[in-house]
């Protein structure tokens, strides 16, 4: 999502936005899951971010939220709110949009069903004449109503009749903790005048609140049995043993849609060779084409390229428990400590003073550059062996530059890695929010340092560089938030209720304390944990739970937001994944009133009901859905099916006129033959699925399917 807000109003009065600093929030329904930076002073504010996530469960609503902060305001005032419904989402996919805001209004936020049944009754005298009428209106049940701060809420339902001398109202009982409540309650009212509109019938024309221009991207993929995809998934698992690499498909697919997406459609090919540990042959493949083409040594690896951007999608799926480790102390003490470092003297403030400042950032920058130098043990296997591989390329590439082969590494570690991840934290998860704008500002020139003593030929880093090389070892790494516990029934008694508890794990422990830096309550072993599968909302009546079954009760954990479960589920289960212990079937909801909510049975120690969720014995923080991600793959083919016959042409092209031909240009095409025949077989593969779809379609599509 890219953002862009225009002329933001009220601009009068005691809060004009002109004097204030504005964000905006992402919200599923009412759940928030994202936030751009704080825009300083401006009615036209220029986010200019873009936000990618699952969607890990059904909404209703895509909501985009204004705020407006003030430094005199305790609570972010609400500008104005866009809010697409999902069955709209495609007629804006991909288009920019200026969206008129709307009014954040409480009675505005509910979304949902109700079941109604309403009926009208007249009285009729002896004589025939009609002496009252009688409504009787009865509410039956809620379904889908948002939540509340992730929470579910305590709904009620409230019928009000309006007419011109009084007004009636009554009210349902109200049913706890519940998305979908349950009512089937009958109210009856008599009615002795003409009913009328709430109000006086008129609406006051609303303030213009300005207006937000989207960009919004919305796909659902619809993902076929496994089986219908053994023919592409090989077709892609082949790509590294193809020689040369770019007859491969994977090479094909980021060519075709370079001009479209840019080398979008190469994440879901990095995620699936990853998975079936196939990535490196790839990589090292590509970037080997790559420098074949590079002529400076100073220039090498550092364009946006099919080779770069693999390297890059591979390091921020792997690589994440690694920059944990070593860049969020350090952030989380900039952040804390918030020392100004500004040494612009143009952007210098009313009493700053540019050698205090000076001094503040050197001593950011060194302690970033300290926490990095020393960071290589940390530093995960694949990443190690690619940058290995890369060493090698280069120094054969460039025998007589004896500098090329820390030169080929540090382009990725730190100017594609960490320099990137001081300056925007919370895209990487190592902070929840934007920072504020001197936050920011400082960190934009501790990343500009970090890369420029990257590019430097200086001492420390060419030894991180050589340890990367040679250090296979993967250091703990550390995830912690904080989430609501029920309380375990480890006591005889006391009450198992949820209390706010700081949750963190490492590749030893499982750990969860009062407060955060506070002496843990309760340590489980990593080696312990059996499993993490999430737990059914009616188990406690709550959303966003998940539980961690181990060698004695299972722990129950509430997220913040469902965002945050699954990565939690996908940090714990990754830490655990290799222990001889783990469970084959588990109970998707609790033990409670001496039995087990799910499948009824009284014993405690009763086997699971259920398949435990497969996790991918990879050195990653992420399960990787393979038909999910051949689907996303058939998708980019589908959708740039004209530029594969354009290639297609072109290797023919090639093959019969024996030479470069000028609409060959668009496309890497080495040895024309190969090429032509990955095509040929990428065609016949695609039209086989694309009738595997038609046929499902054909189906399901039908109203009133499911």
């Amino acid at each position: 999502m890219a953002a862009e807000n225009s002329n933001l109003g009220p601009s009068s009065g005691p809060n004009r936005l002109r004097d204030l600093c504005t964000f905006c929030t992402i919200s599923l329904d009412q759940e928030e899951v994202y936030r751009t930076k704080v825009y300083e002073k401006s009615v036209s504010p220029f986010y200019g971010e873009d936000f990618y996530f699952e969607i890990p469960r059904p909404f209703q609503c895509l909501s985009f939220y204004v705020y407006a902060k003030s430094m005199f305001q305790i609570r972010d005032l609400p500008v104005g709110k866009v809010a697409i419904r999902k069955e709209d989402l495609y007629k804006y996919c991909g288009k920019e949009n200026w969206f008129q805001l709307q009014p954040v209004d409480p009675h505005s936020e509910v979304q949902g069903k109700v079941h109604l049944e309403m009926k009208l009754n007249e009285l009729i005298t002896e004589n025939g004449s009609i002496s009252h009428l009688c409504v009787f209106c009865r509410i039956i049940a809620c379904q889908g109503l948002p939540l509340i701060s992730g929470q579910n809420c305590d709904p009620y339902a409230t019928v009000t009749l309006v007419g011109p001398a009084r007004s009636d109202q009554k009210k349902t009982k109200v049913k706890k903790k519940t998305s979908d409540p349950q009512f089937d309650e009958t109210f009856h009212f008599e009615v002795q005048y003409l009913l009328q509109p709430k109000g006086n019938g008129t609406k006051s024309k609303p303030d213009d609140l300005g207006s937000l221009r989207l960009k919004v991207t919305y796909t659902e993929d619809n993902v076929l049995p496994s089986a219908f995809y053994t023919a592409l998934r090989n077709l892609m698992l082949k790509s590294p043993d193809v020689k040369p690499i770019s007859a491969s498909a994977a090479h094909v697919l980021g060519d075709i849609c370079r001009e479209s997406v840019g080398y979008e459609a190469l994440l879901p090919v990095v995620r699936l060779l990853l998975h079936h540990n196939r990535l490196l042959p790839f990589l090292t493949s590509v970037a080997a084409l790559e420098l074949e083409n590079t002529q400076e040594a100073n220039t090498i690896f550092r364009g946006n390229s099919l080779a770069t951007r693999c390297i890059d999608d591979m390091m921020k799926i792997v690589g994440k428990s690694y920059l944990t480790v070593t860049l969020k102390p350090v952030l989380n003490e900039i952040f804390e400590s918030n020392k100004t470092c500004e040494i612009d003297p143009v952007k210098l403030k009313e009493g700053d003073n540019v050698e205090v400042n000076k001094e503040n950032l050197q001593g950011y920058v060194q302690k970033v550059f300290t926490s990095i130098t020393q960071s290589s043990s940390s530093c995960p296997p694949l990443m190690c062996d690619v940058f290995r591989s890369l060493r090698q390329l280069a120094s054969k590439r460039f025998p007589a530059d004896p500098h090329v082969q820390y030169s080929a590494v540090s382009s990725f570690i730190f100017l594609r890695f960490f320099a990137v991840a001081v300056l925007s934290p919370h895209t990487f998860q190592l902070r929840s929010h934007h920072p504020d704008p001197e936050i920011s500002r400082t960190l934009t020139l501790i990343s500009k340092t970090i890369q420029s003593l990257g590019s430097w030929g200086s001492l420390s880093k060419n030894k991180l560089v050589r340890q990367l090389l040679v250090i296979p070892v993967l250091k703990e790494p550390t995830f912690e938030k904080e989430v609501h516990k029920r309380a375990q029934g480890r006591k005889r008694i006391g009450k198992k209720n949820f209390k706010k508890r700081w949750l963190r794990v490492t590749n030893q422990e499982l750990s969860y304390h009062k407060q955060k830096g506070k002496e843990s309550l309760c340590v489980i072993p990593v080696k312990n944990i059996l499993g993490v599968e999430k737990l059914e909302e009616s188990a406690f009546n709550r959303k966003n739970m998940f539980q961690v079954i181990h060698s004695e009760k299972p722990l129950y954990v509430q997220a913040g937001n469902c965002v945050e479960t699954n990565s939690w589920i996908e940090v714990l289960s990754q830490v655990s994944r290799c222990n001889p212990g783990r469970l084959s079937t588990f109970h998707p909801s609790a033990y409670v009133g001496g039995s087990w909510l799910c499948c009824k049975e009284l014993n405690e120690n009763t086997p699971g009901c259920k398949p435990c969720t497969a996790t991918v014995l990879a050195n990653i923080q992420l399960d990787i859905d393979c038909d999910r991600e051949t689907e996303r793959i058939f998708s980019f083919f589908s959708s740039n099916r004209s530029r594969l016959q354009k290639m297609e042409d072109a290797c023919a092209g090639m093959s019969v006129y024996l030479g470069q031909q000028e609409e060959c240009s668009a496309f890497t095409i080495q040895d024309p033959k190969e090429t032509f025949r990955t095509i040929k077989e990428l065609g016949e593969v695609l039209d086989d699925l694309q009738a595997q779809h038609d046929s499902k379609g054909a189906l399901t599509d039908e109203p009133g399917t499911m």
